[in-house]
């Protein structure tokens, strides 16, 4: 099965193959266009356009932020960062960070 370290490795081979930025100077555009491809997905479903599209945008998405993340910290393991973030966030509570909604406004 691939794994992240894999797809990091697919992206820089894509990235000096086509000649995009490729120095810690462009970090700040890879997260930008991560944001903007995002956008494009959200866009996408929203407009009901094809499945294939709306996944196609979020692989671009995905793409730009192995790209930044090899360029921030080059020897980090994703697979093991994504595994440490994974169990962190089973150890929270249920629907952690969304409590807010089920909170009824308080008298102004």
């Amino acid at each position: 099965m691939p794994s992240l370290e894999d797809a990091k490795r697919k992206v820089e081979e894509l990235v000096v193959a086509k000649g995009f930025g490729n120095t810690p100077d462009e970090i700040a555009n890879k997260l930008l266009f991560a944001f903007i491809e995002l956008g494009e997905a959200g866009d996408s479903w929203k407009k009901g356009k094809p499945t294939e599209e709306t996944i196609e945008e979020l692989i671009d998405v995905i793409f730009y932020v192995l790209d930044a993340s090899r360029l921030i910290s080059p020897d980090a393991d994703l697979d093991e960062v994504f595994e440490r973030k994974w169990a962190k966030n089973m150890n929270r509570p249920h629907r952690y960070g969304e409590g807010f909604r089920d909170k009824k406004p308080g008298p102004a």
